[in-house]
């Protein structure tokens, strides 16, 4: 929220009740009253070129390996493990947001989510979402948009 703020850019922050565990996305959107296909969820990988990339995608959904491969220019794509999320992005599982890691990756964002008026991510701690309009979001991640899930 400290990077939106300083980029002047409006955002709804919303909370939900939570323990030291990620909660599902679907929970998430329930707890914040948003609608499912609103809510987004920050996935980080590794191409086969070692290099590492970001995908946004609706919390219902399940990104499709290939093409998060072809979007990115890689031969393939795999999840990174659990263990290495906060070393890479500062985050911990569960609350990775797009925006303000440790290094800015290039990041896709499933298509469909032009088709929202706004969208909601992770704030970067779990128990906290940040909405906002999803052209804001690409534009302040540098990102591009795709068709990534199955």
């Amino acid at each position: 929220m400290r990077v939106l703020d300083q980029k002047k850019i409006l955002y709804t922050a919303h909370s939900y009740p939570h323990g030291d565990e990620a909660v599902d996305g679907v929970t998430v959107a329930k707890l914040t009253g948003l609608d499912a296909a609103q809510v987004f969820k920050t996935l980080v990988t590794r191409g086969a070129s070692k290099k590492n990339y970001v995908f946004v995608i609706p919390v219902a959904e399940e990104l499709d390996l290939k093409k998060a491969a072809k979007a990115a220019g890689e031969k393939s794509i795999a999840m990174i493990h659990v263990s290495e999320i906060n070393a890479l992005t500062g985050y911990v599982r569960g609350g990775c947001s797009p925006i303000g890691m440790k290094k800015q990756f290039e990041t896709f964002y499933h298509e469909s989510c032009l088709e929202q008026k706004t969208i909601a991510v992770s704030a970067g701690k779990i128990g906290a979402q940040v909405e906002l309009a999803p052209e804001a979001l690409i534009k302040i991640t540098r990102g591009r948009t795709a068709d990534l899930i199955v």
